[in-house]
């Protein structure tokens, strides 16, 4: 089996639908040998900031010195990226001879795998051949039914907070989103609860409290930002300070703190971590389509916000950085999204609204997107391509002198970063 080959096996569609439950991650792994048990893991779910917090604890730690896997989704540039250690991605030579070893058990299964469940009992093997001394894996979606939460323990459980996404699976209130993802709290294993939210807390450490696991929250108030601009971050949290982050948006303070808090439970039960270390990975950590520049001239910004809570983040950020100043916005987005709110947040710092469909068959067509922005008296227009979306955009851009921002649906991402680079080639 090749690298092609091994995705074709991965992406089956007829892998996609199926109950929730935890019985066929279960089988598939045992049949493996149960390659998690041989692992630790740092477990994170919520609704926004898993990503960013797993790439930078992962950079910490493998900066302390310590073989870190990192298993996150979806994936933003190429497949391999769900799954690195030590920031290198898995090859796509041992991607494919451990879909090859895995395919037959699969295969032999009366109720055949998701396709997520498939892709993490691949990094499960990959982590656990590779002798990796911690995982931090991120949820795919929810905690309690997630594949992920196959595991039997952690070493820290993380929620980083909690909002209105996905409810037609995970429910639809707080409390509800929050008994799905405090499922991942292990009887005795410590949590930290990041989010803001005083119901989804409730339940979360009433969660807790069960299974005698000691909660800790993090004081966001002790998050003083000292200084900001297109570079980077400067912040101090309690006794931390004049941490330099690489990562742009307002958000990103509050998740590095979320981070902060983590560093110091896993330093209390002995791993060793200096200041230093956390220094040095805050430093280079890497983490796209979170109001990435894609393009300096002209400036243009990818953010990956793609529900209520993540495109306000989004919006905050553009009104922190350029204060009134307007911006061309590439935009689209899930038709199963609050898409009126995500309009009316972006439609707020939008000069010019251009409109596409994602590739994704839950998306809300271009021209019915374009149609809430000119009902909110924005200016909008729709494109068939994405392509034309981004020239169109960058051209008006160049014409006029205003900036662009890419927002709404990860999925549009690498499509929009290679026609902007593009756009610069044939224009440059």
């Amino acid at each position: 089996m090749n690298y092609n080959e091994a995705l074709e096996y991965i992406h089956k569609i007829n892998w996609c639908f199926c109950n929730p439950g935890l019985e066929r991650i279960e089988h598939l792994c045992k049949a493996l040998g149960n390659p998690q048990k041989r692992l630790k893991f740092i477990h994170v779910a919520g609704t926004n900031g898993k990503g960013s917090f797993c790439a930078m604890l992962s950079e910490i730690l493998k900066s302390a010195g310590y073989k870190t896997g990192l298993f996150t989704s979806p994936y933003i540039k190429t497949f391999n990226e769900r799954m690195a250690i030590n920031g290198e991605m898995i090859s796509n030579e041992e991607l494919a001879s451990l879909t090859e070893y895995i395919k037959p058990v699969a295969d032999a299964m009366e109720e055949k795998p998701t396709e997520f469940e498939l892709i993490t009992a691949i990094a499960f093997e990959f982590f656990a051949r590779h002798n990796c001394d911690y995982v931090v894996l991120e949820c795919g979606l929810g905690g309690r039914l997630d594949s992920t939460n196959i595991i039997d323990s952690s070493v820290l459980s993380v929620i980083t907070g909690i909002a209105l996404d996905h409810t037609s699976i995970l429910g639809d209130t707080v409390e509800k989103i929050a008994y799905e993802k405090a499922g991942i709290i292990k009887s005795g294993v410590p949590c930290l609860w990041c989010g803001e939210n005083e119901d989804a807390k409730r339940v979360i450490s009433e969660r807790a409290n069960e299974l005698h696991s000691p909660i800790y929250t993090v004081d966001h108030s002790k998050t003083k930002v000292t200084s900001f601009d297109l570079s980077g971050t400067v912040f101090s949290y309690n006794e931390y300070e004049d941490i330099f982050i690489p990562l742009l948006g307002e958000y990103q303070p509050f998740n590095a703190a979320n981070v902060l808090c983590a560093v110091d439970i896993l330093r209390s039960m002995g791993l060793d971590i200096s200041d230093c270390n956390v220094r040095a990975g805050m430093k280079s950590v890497v983490w796209h389509a979170r109001f990435e520049i894609i393009s300096k001239s002209p400036l243009v910004i990818a953010d990956g916000g793609h529900n209520p809570e993540g495109v306000t983040s989004a919006v905050n950020s553009v009104k922190r950085y350029f204060k009134d100043k307007k911006l061309n916005v590439i935009t689209g987005v899930m038709a199963d999204k609050d898409t009126e709110y995500i309009a009316s947040q972006i439609g707020s710092v939008a000069s010019h609204v251009f409109c596409i469909t994602p590739d994704n068959p839950r998306a809300l067509p271009a021209e019915k997107y374009a149609e809430l922005y000119k009902n909110m008296g924005v200016c909008a227009s729709h494109y068939s391509s994405v392509k034309d979306a981004v020239y169109a955009s960058m051209k008006r851009a160049l014409e006029t002198g205003t900036d662009v921002l890419c927002v709404g649906s990860l999925y549009m991402y690498l499509e929009v970063s290679d026609c902007v680079k593009l756009f610069n080639k044939e224009n440059n």
